[in-house]
């Protein structure tokens, strides 16, 4: 019985318990500290490919940045370059064209989407457009411009425009289009 005496005792001594505090008491208000949810980055490897499908064709696509994420700032010209290469099924020899790639960038800041900046479009300058069928690819490096300083991080959607022979002969194609978007996160 001795020590179950001891034991209240010392408890006793350790002050009120927090339950029993009052409103006089001194104990801390917690606080809450909003940390901003982090920004996914599909070039934080410095690089990313994507397999996109538009009916007949698969095309594999390489992006990546000659800058380094850290220097993607939003006052910076940000360089995004790209290698496209197409297949075609079932392959029956026609060919594969690219007509048109288009970029468009839209900055963001966490509670939403600001001003898009003007699409930039690489037109073929050849008829029916860029050949693309595998072995052969199209290369173009697109630049995003500055943007809005509050911006924390940049969507680039990408449309790809391709014309297909509808045989190996033929002078008519049907056109497919491919959509990609990629977000690189901004550094301040």
């Amino acid at each position: 019985m001795t020590i179950s005496l001891v034991g209240m005792v010392a408890l006793a001594g350790c002050g009120p318990a927090p339950w029993e505090e009052g409103a006089g008491g001194s104990t801390p208000t917690p606080t809450s500290t909003t940390i901003p949810t982090p920004v996914p980055n599909d070039l934080s490897g410095g690089a990313t490919q994507r397999e996109l499908t538009a009916g007949a064709v698969a095309a594999t696509i390489d992006y990546w940045s000659t800058l380094s994420m850290d220097q993607w700032t939003p006052e910076a010209i940000k360089p995004v370059s790209i290698s496209l290469i197409a297949t075609v099924t079932p392959d029956d020899g026609q060919k594969v064209y690219l007509q048109r790639a288009t970029m468009t960038a839209i900055p963001s800041t966490p509670t939403g989407a600001l001003d898009a900046l003007e699409p930039q479009i690489d037109a073929s300058t050849v008829s029916p457009g860029y050949l693309v069928l595998d072995p052969y690819s199209y290369s173009q490096t697109f630049n995003v411009g500055p943007v809005p300083a509050e911006a924390t991080f940049v969507t680039l959607q990408f449309s790809y425009d391709f014309l297909v022979q509808t045989t190996p002969t033929s002078s008519e194609y049907a056109k497919q289009t491919a959509t990609d978007t990629l977000t690189v996160a901004l550094t301040h």
